[in-house]
């Protein structure tokens, strides 16, 4: 799927169409305070008690993809409800 890296739409704190740039949304790091870090902190040495393997039949077809929308006049940036696509791409 192909998409422009800039286009015209609805910016919510404009309230108005103005040019958005694109930009795919990275990976956070992962916070070590979360219940499954502390769990995984907790079981070091003694096997993994089954929980931590891989999904059978490996990864899916396609992937989710998050993009962030930023506005040129404002410079807010606004998230809508992410697809999924097995190929992104953004284009000029």
């Amino acid at each position: 799927m192909k998409i422009h890296s800039k286009f015209r739409t609805h910016c919510p704190y404009c309230d108005k169409h103005t040019i958005h740039g694109v930009e795919k949304v990275k990976k956070g790091r992962a916070s070590s305070l979360t219940w499954i870090a502390r769990q995984k902190k907790r079981s070091k040495g003694i096997g993994n008690l089954g929980k931590f393997s891989k999904v059978p039949g490996g990864d899916k077809p396609t992937k989710r993809v998050f993009l962030r929308y930023r506005c040129t006049e404002c410079n807010k940036a606004h998230q809508r409800p992410c697809f999924r696509a097995s190929k992104f791409e953004l284009v000029e």
